[in-house]
């Protein structure tokens, strides 16, 4: 049985597949986007999230912190004894390591909900194919149970991995960051050649998916970028939908609270009325697209 690190667990989402679902984060990786809204979900060891709204100054977190690291703010090391001591949940400890089967029991909880709804579950994170064989483990034991799943990923991956555990899935959502393999590096950190290739896997073997557009202004939002992503999506055979997400910052206040700097600087949110004629250009190009 193997095991994994996970940094949330939650139920009855709406957004992360059809019906209701439960959506399992994985925890740590490979790529470091500038406007990541989970940076939790980056490193795989756990972290502590400080909420000073909440802190009172008790100092109970000093006295039992080794590192100094709750005074200071350097070193810690996640074992969590700031966040057992502190009565006002000003500091939490994010991430934990889970079996498979652990993972399983949390699902399997919400089963008749699944049913119901014509829901399932969702592997997400972080990057769950940095951990295929424990995905690959979660996975099957939910077609076991006839539970249907969706793998939510960036497909940042060697191929063969990326085979092993897309056998198992029903529907994945794969992100489109950037079509451009420099301007993709330079923003998210790592080539997207695999991406692409897991991309045509996908297409080749008829594995229903849908395209996640992250649209970032002046970073992957050119005319360029978009008129040379809306022609590889149409050298794919399979009907898909591209999902066309408008950039926001509700990560920043996250990257406070594990102590990181926030590297969007004040760029704003975006409006959904701004990517309206992004989606009349994909929808004149005869793909399917809705703006989430």
């Amino acid at each position: 049985m193997k095991s994994g690190y996970v940094f949330d667990i939650q139920n009855c989402s709406m957004h992360d597949g059809p019906g209701l679902r439960t959506t399992v984060f994985f925890k740590g990786c490979p790529l470091r986007c500038l406007w990541c809204s989970n940076p939790e979900s980056q490193i795989q060891p756990p972290q502590i999230m400080f909420y000073a709204d909440k802190c009172i100054g008790c100092k109970e977190c000093i006295k039992v912190c080794e590192t100094k690291a709750a005074e200071t703010g350097v070193g810690c090391t996640g074992c969590g004894k700031c966040a057992e001591v502190c009565l006002h949940d000003a500091r939490r400890i994010v991430g934990r390591t889970m079996t498979s089967e652990e993972v399983f029991e949390e699902i399997k909880k919400d089963k008749l909900i699944y049913e119901r709804s014509n829901g399932g579950v969702t592997l997400s994170g972080g990057e769950v194919l940095m951990q295929p064989e424990f995905a690959v483990e979660i996975l099957k034991r939910c077609r076991e149970e006839n539970i249907h799943t969706v793998l939510d990923t960036t497909a940042y991956c060697r191929p063969k991995i990326f085979e092993s555990v897309a056998e198992y899935i029903d529907l994945a959502y794969v992100d489109m960051k950037a079509i451009d393999n420099e301007i993709h590096r330079k923003y998210t950190g790592v080539d997207n050649t695999w991406i692409l290739q897991n991309f045509r896997y996908l297409d080749d073997n008829k594995i229903p998916f849908a395209v996640r557009m992250p649209i970032i202004p002046g970073y992957n939002d050119s005319e360029e970028l978009i008129d040379r992503t809306i022609s590889f999506l149409k050298e794919l055979r399979t009907e898909f939908m591209v999902c066309l997400l408008p950039f926001h910052a509700y990560g920043k206040s996250k990257y406070e609270r594990i102590g990181w700097k926030w590297p969007m600087g004040e760029l704003p949110n975006m409006e959904r009325h701004e990517l309206e004629p992004m989606y009349e250009k994909f929808k004149k190009a005869g793909l399917h697209v809705m703006i989430q």
